[in-house]
């Protein structure tokens, strides 16, 4: 039994230094998903007056020109859709494909969400046992060393998890609220072509 403990106690010590450089590329990681966030935050911010804009014209059965708009990835896509001459079946297929990128996007978040807890976790629980072992042998410093390790490693999961939670929710109310206009824009376009042919 005794070998046994021993041979758990040499895995679990085993995985802390990988551990703990996973958890510092997650962070890192996570930074570079923050900063692309706040990137995206200012273009959808500058861009949302146009797209209003642009969308109440849709509305109004008229033409729009794009080149007099703010260039944003939601009017590009309005503008592939437009090139197409609003084909239903081709039009349906581009949005696909725009769902299809924005879950691909937040998948990065989810991956920060499901993972960043995670090692935190383990990161917390390895170095418990040597610093138990320390108490019980009264190294104190032995003891504090490897509890500052635990905590600071379970602030940075929570971090990493917190980044992916905040991108998360964010970016998926834009993207659907995007959706929601594309797909709104296009049954506009198909029921002023119905009416044209009616007449």
């Amino acid at each position: 039994m005794n070998l046994m403990v021993k041979i758990l106690a040499l895995i679990s010590d085993s995985l802390l230094i990988p551990g703990v450089l996973v958890l510092i590329s997650m962070f890192v990681y996570s930074l570079c998903l923050l900063g692309s966030f706040f990137s995206l935050y200012v273009r959808v911010l500058r861009s949302r007056k146009d797209c209003r804009a642009v969308m109440a014209r849709i509305d109004a059965g008229e033409n729009v020109d794009y080149d007099h708009y703010r260039k944003s990835e939601f009017l590009l896509e309005l503008y592939r859709m437009d090139a197409l001459g609003w084909n239903p079946i081709r039009c349906e297929k581009k949005i696909a494909d725009v769902v299809q990128r924005q879950n691909w996007d937040l998948g990065r978040s989810k991956f920060l969400i499901r993972i960043g807890p995670l090692v935190g976790l383990m990161l917390t629980l390895i170095p418990m046992g040597p610093a138990l072992v320390g108490l019980a042998n009264g190294d104190i410093s032995s003891m504090a060393y490897n509890l500052h390790l635990a905590f600071t490693t379970t602030v940075v999961g929570i971090f990493v998890a917190a980044v992916g939670l905040i991108t998360y929710e964010v970016k998926n109310n834009w993207f659907q609220e995007e959706v929601t206009m594309l797909q709104h824009a296009l049954d506009l376009k198909r029921e002023n072509a119905e009416g044209i042919h009616a007449e």
